[in-house]
């Protein structure tokens, strides 16, 4: 008798390690994945075919991870920013440039990437609520001051992904009347991470900013100017060595001005920028360029006749 329980006890025991053992590795996986080495195995990659094919199993493992040590903030982050660079790249990208005779076709893939856009999101503040308890409390109130009262530079990329997605799911789906009540939370965590590093990723998020303020009308926030400042900010901190503040702001500013000259001359300068300047960067540039060139394609739809 006492063999079989110094058995089930030891049994027991290991058991315990193993769980434990499993909770480390999946832990320090996690942590490495969301680190900058492990992110720029797709960030550096040049073929966004074949990240767009890998991405699916990589976010459901992250997911699988998740469910085993759901506490993980770093695990929230990399499947946040997963996520929401997926349905960015991979799903609302390629339906922008669908055509009107896939209307249906295209309505469905931006459905696709609202709702994946939104769990990108929610990962994202899973993951700021885990390093600071009451986030979520706070922001649902509208108490900014207290929501972020205890935030530093290093919830930036949370805080990034956040409002990135969350804003990146309005702006599919302007008619969701329901979130568009919820979109002053994104612009404040993003505005607070402005305050916070205005440096992170090279300028990442003056370029949000020139999407926001490019795109709304000035009755809603938006300012042509302000736009301005943040798409030379943007260059700036990049070095010129990004596609996408080119992009953003000849999509947004320079339609809006009906400025077909500097609308072809910003995208010319997406085009010539060398995709092996900054590696870290080099999936990002890809897939901005092809953006950049499909708008210089199309340029015909967005200008009236004679605007030059």
């Amino acid at each position: 008798m006492r063999k079989i329980y110094a058995f089930l006890v030891s049994t027991l025991m290991l058991g315990a390690v193993f769980l434990a053992s499993c909770t480390l590795i999946i832990n320090r996986m996690g942590d490495s994945l969301s680190s900058q080495s492990g992110g720029n195995t797709f960030t550096m990659d040049d073929d966004p075919e074949l990240i767009g094919q890998a991405l699916p199993f990589a976010l459901k493992m992250y997911e699988t991870l998740l469910d085993k040590s759901p506490k993980n903030a770093n695990l929230h982050l990399t499947t946040a920013s997963g996520f929401v660079s997926y349905a960015n790249a991979f799903v609302e990208t390629p339906a922008m440039m669908m055509t009107d005779d896939e209307f249906t076709k295209k309505q469905a893939q931006l459905q696709r990437a609202k709702r994946l856009y939104i769990r990108g999101r929610d990962y994202a503040l899973k993951g700021i609520e885990l390093r600071h308890k009451g986030f979520l409390e706070s922001i649902e109130r509208d108490d900014f001051t207290t929501a972020f009262i205890k935030f530093t530079p290093d919830d930036v990329p949370f805080m990034y992904w956040a409002a990135a997605g969350w804003m990146a799911a309005y702006a599919v789906d302007g008619f969701d009347f329901e979130l568009g009540t919820t979109i002053s939370r994104a612009v404040a965590i993003m505005k607070k991470a402005l305050e916070l590093d205005e440096k992170y990723d090279n300028g990442a998020i003056h370029d949000f900013f020139i999407s926001f303020y490019g795109a709304l009308p000035e009755s809603m926030g938006g300012s042509l100017e302000k736009a301005k400042i943040h798409f030379e900010r943007a260059i700036e901190l990049s070095e010129g060595c990004k596609a996408s503040p080119y992009v953003s702001y000849a999509a947004t500013v320079s339609i809006k001005k009906q400025d077909e000259a500097e609308f072809t001359s910003l995208l010319e300068k997406a085009l010539e920028i060398d995709i092996n300047a900054k590696p870290e960067s080099r999936l990002a540039n890809v897939i901005a360029q092809r953006k950049a060139q499909w708008y210089l394609d199309h340029k015909e739809d967005k200008f009236l006749l004679g605007s030059e």
